[in-house]
């Protein structure tokens, strides 16, 4: 869908979908009066009939029967007139492309008010749009689709110079190509998509000027002593991988940032067996890797003034005659040594490999992202990620890029009272604690491998899938974090 800036006279614009947000208060006003006039009574007629409030996430669809050019107006609700923040408009942005699908319209007009004509604004609207339309129909016979325009026109009402606005909503374009490649990924079936293929992809999306991507297959790994990946991938066919990216802007650098994503391609839980309907969604466990990859594809175009390390260790965890077992032991890069007590606790031991690997890189901040615990989705839910840090400063900073993304973030303790739970007797440390705690425990054993780099743990185990469809995602990966990275890196 092409995403256009444009000057508009509402009344007389030619369009199949004419989307008009309101707030609560705006039912009555302004443009609202106009339209309402113009289709002589009908729209507040509706208004009052359908009980519409312009709550955040509704919508009044109006055909105009050619009393106005356009051939549908649409009235978006923000909800109340006090609510404000990105995330509103790009709700309605994509509320209104849900509804222009559904009349068919293969252009519809999104107005932007007067007081509302900021990049911001025009960035979330364009997100919102973009991200509506996106499905995953790759294995489908029978795909019945819906009607999508081809292009949203965002429509202003003054003249002047548009190319800051321009700017924003092709930001927003590339914020969500990335987003789209991280679905893409965690939507694939886990036995297409291995270890093999996340690397197969990283090569073929993560290109231009700066970025380099360099795969480790096994004999490297293990030249490399990455121990806790090897160990997870015992029980697999399949050998594992370490995908090392690298973006370098073309000047001097301000910062230097490692992502590190959680690539567990499908978790059986190894000889600690999941039950069978817990697995049926496994293909998402590797969800933080996707986002790396999806927020890596676009630094080139993005060009942030910051180097990016993306660090993804990948295999999949699966039960055969080889599979580590509980009583193992692993020692790490950085002289730790774990007890393995539970295989199913894998995503930790992996990831640990490559927080000791990004530490040696001294950047001035590391952030892991893993769908890690399924204590984070009793605390959180489905729709917010667990933050752990051990800096305020780079907490702080995401949870308000997580904000304006509509990804949000809810800081948890890195409480040292637990750290008790992960001690082992026969060796440093254990890769489970006592049973509960189990989101702050994960987070306290990641802890031991970051050295003293400034660092954040996103727990993402509940946002990262849809269990159903949402105004802004199908059923299915959300590629959860990805906007949320872009914003950070872009802010630094």
């Amino acid at each position: 869908m092409d995403i256009k800036l444009r000057e508009i006279a509402p009344l007389r614009v030619q369009t199949a979908l004419l989307a008009v947000p309101v707030t609560d208060k705006g039912l009555g006003e302004g443009l609202v009066r106009r339209l309402d006039r113009q289709l002589k009574g009908k729209l507040n007629a509706l208004v009052k009939r359908s009980g519409f409030t312009a709550r955040r996430g509704t919508s009044l669809l109006v055909a105009t029967h050619g009393a106005m050019a356009a051939g549908h107006v649409l009235l978006v609700g923000l909800g109340k007139h006090e609510e404000d923040g990105p995330h509103v408009w790009r709700v309605a942005g994509a509320g209104a492309v849900k509804e222009a699908g559904r009349v068919w319209a293969d252009e519809a007009v999104f107005m932007l008010p007067p007081d509302q004509q900021t990049e911001a604004v025009v960035g979330a609207v364009a997100e919102g749009a973009l991200l509506n339309t996106y499905r995953f129909t790759k294995y489908r016979s029978n795909d019945k689709r819906t009607g999508q325009p081809r292009t949203l026109v965002l429509g202003r009402t003054a003249s002047g110079s548009s190319a800051a606005l321009t700017r924003a909503a092709k930001r927003a374009r590339l914020a969500v190509s990335g987003v789209c490649l991280a679905r893409d990924l965690v939507n694939e079936p886990p036995s297409t998509a291995t270890a093999s293929y996340l690397s197969e992809q990283a090569r073929a999306h993560c290109r231009g000027e700066g970025l380099k991507v360099e795969v480790w297959g096994k004999r490297k790994i293990e030249q490399m002593k990455l121990a806790g990946l090897l160990a997870v991938n015992q029980g697999s066919r399949e050998e594992p991988r370490f995908i090392y990216m690298r973006y370098k802007p073309k000047g001097r650098p301000q910062k230097k940032v490692a992502l590190i994503g959680k690539g567990i391609t499908f978790d059986s839980g190894g000889l600690s067996l999941k039950p069978a309907r817990s697995m049926e969604t496994m293909k998402l466990d590797m969800a933080g890797a996707a986002a790396v990859i999806g927020v890596m594809s676009v630094l080139p175009e993005l060009a942030p003034n910051v180097e990016v390390l993306g660090l993804v260790p990948t295999t999949d965890n699966l039960p055969d005659g080889g599979a580590q077992k509980p009583g193992d032991v692993i020692r790490y890069l950085n002289g730790k040594t774990v007890e393995v007590m539970n295989t199913d606790a894998e995503g930790r031991l992996i990831l640990a490999d490559a927080l000791v690997l990004a530490a040696r890189e001294k950047p001035d901040c590391m952030i892991n992202l893993a769908t890690l615990t399924g204590a984070c989705i009793v605390a959180l839910g489905n729709e917010l990620a667990g933050l752990f840090s051990n800096d305020a400063e780079l907490a702080g900073r995401l949870v308000e890029c997580g904000r304006d993304a509509g990804e949000g973030l809810w800081q948890l303790p890195l409480a040292a009272e637990y750290r008790e739970d992960i001690k082992s007797h026969v060796a440093d440390i254990k890769n489970v604690g006592g049973g509960s705690a189990g989101a702050i425990t994960a987070a306290l054993f990641l802890q031991e491998f970051v050295s003293d780099v400034p660092w954040a743990h996103l727990d993402i185990a509940g946002p990262a899938f849809a269990g159903k469809d949402q105004v802004t995602c199908p059923k299915g990966g959300t590629g959860f974090g990805v906007r949320t990275l872009l914003n950070l890196l872009s802010g630094m």
